[in-house]
């Protein structure tokens, strides 16, 4: 072997042994300890929360208008004009097939400070608004006139238009009397009860009058003091 050759031989052999070493040096490194801090080592002490009527108020008024009670409903409405010995030429008569809606709730943005109170042992009394309707309407998509006949000159362009009148008062009050408020209120009051008791209170009353407050009475420390 020529002297270029060995020499070629010992440069080689050295950068093996230098790469050797330096992976021994970098598998002995320790990886570096985690930073505990003081605080995680001692016991934490459970929050105690105060719950406040205003807290209550503005949850209850952020929900405004509630809708808890919806009917859809149908009607038929015979609706008719010029009727008579000359209802052949005045006459106009038609039969109304009539799909409506009616959506009932409480108003909650009418609750105020005097409508709501906290007890130290975590009972909310509520006085609600009373239950109201909020729309009333006809569905137009499924209203449709179903028959109609006219006599030689009796088209009268207000007879549908009063018909639809009707209907719209007919389906609101059938909601009414088939008790659509009391339904809404009653819904009303469940969905305000889960509200109120998210947000840590034990009970929730609802009354028609508030109660009158109970003064606490006063500690024996300070009636041996009073002279």
């Amino acid at each position: 072997m020529s002297r270029l050759g060995r020499l070629l031989m010992w440069i080689g052999m050295l950068a093996v042994c230098v790469v050797g070493i330096w992976l021994y040096i970098e598998s002995r490194k320790e990886s570096p300890k985690p930073v505990i801090d003081p605080q995680q080592l001692l016991p934490q002490p459970t929050p105690t929360i105060y719950p406040s009527a205003a807290t209550v108020i503005e949850g209850v008024q952020a929900l405004s208008r509630l809708e808890t009670a919806s009917y859809q409903i149908e009607k038929v409405i015979t609706a008719e004009s010029g009727q008579g010995p000359l209802g052949f030429l005045f006459g106009d008569k038609l039969l109304l097939i009539a799909h409506g809606e009616v959506i009932a709730g409480v108003d909650l943005s009418y609750i105020g400070p005097a409508d709501l109170m906290t007890t130290d042992d975590g009972v909310v009394y509520v006085r609600l608004p009373p239950a109201e309707v909020f729309i009333a309407t006809l569905d137009n998509g499924r209203t449709y006139v179903y028959d109609r006949r006219t006599g030689v000159a009796g088209l009268n362009p207000q007879l549908e238009t009063a018909a639809r009148q009707e209907a719209e008062r007919m389906i609101l009050q059938a909601a009414i009397e088939d008790g659509l408020l009391e339904m809404a209120e009653d819904n009303a009051r469940t969905v305000l009860r889960s509200l109120i008791l998210s947000l840590g209170f034990e009970h929730v009353i609802f009354v028609k009058e508030m109660p009158t407050p109970t003064p606490l009475p006063p500690s024996p420390t300070a009636t041996a003091m009073t002279p």
